[in-house]
């Protein structure tokens, strides 16, 4: 896919919570692992965890974090939300598939990206919800999430 500001934006916010602490993320739905890369860059006192199902998003996101030289801090397991992560995080990321399916041929400016990257069932928010229920066991005490939502940062605090 094809990175977008609110992308730039989730970044920024990570960044901004993060600080120059020691850190674990959770990028969730990686794709490219552009999150994930971007943060682990930018603090590098973070260590990242990213996830993603399509087994050839997880390939491109492995082969991007070699280009940059992130192996010894990115991680990047083939399942399904925080499933395949170890342990509890500062922080988990996403910028999942939100939009409804059945609105597809309102968005004819994302016919170039995957469809599994963009649609979702239903109301589109389900991936949303399952994350959430997720992330409250697996944030730590003082613990972050945030995603991207209709070109939006949404965030709250495990709190």
């Amino acid at each position: 896919m094809t990175p977008r500001a609110a992308s730039e934006r989730l970044v920024e916010y990570a960044l901004d919570l993060i600080g120059d602490s020691r850190a674990r993320v959770a990028d969730v739905g990686t794709g490219s692992g552009a999150i994930a890369i971007a943060v682990a860059r930018a603090a590098p006192r973070v260590e990242v965890w990213a996830s993603d199902l399509s087994s050839p998003a997880v390939a491109l996101a492995r082969a991007n974090l070699r280009r940059h030289g992130l192996g010894g801090r990115v991680f990047v397991r083939d399942g399904d939300l925080l499933e395949p992560l170890p342990g509890s995080f500062d922080l988990v990321l996403a910028n999942l598939p939100y939009l409804p399916a059945a609105s597809a041929a309102a968005h004819p400016e994302l016919n170039g990206e995957p469809p599994d990257a963009v649609y979702a069932p239903g109301d589109g928010l389900g991936l949303y919800r399952r994350l959430l229920a997720q992330s409250a066991g697996r944030r730590r005490p003082r613990g972050a999430i945030a995603f991207q939502l209709h070109r939006e940062v949404a965030a709250a605090a495990a709190a």
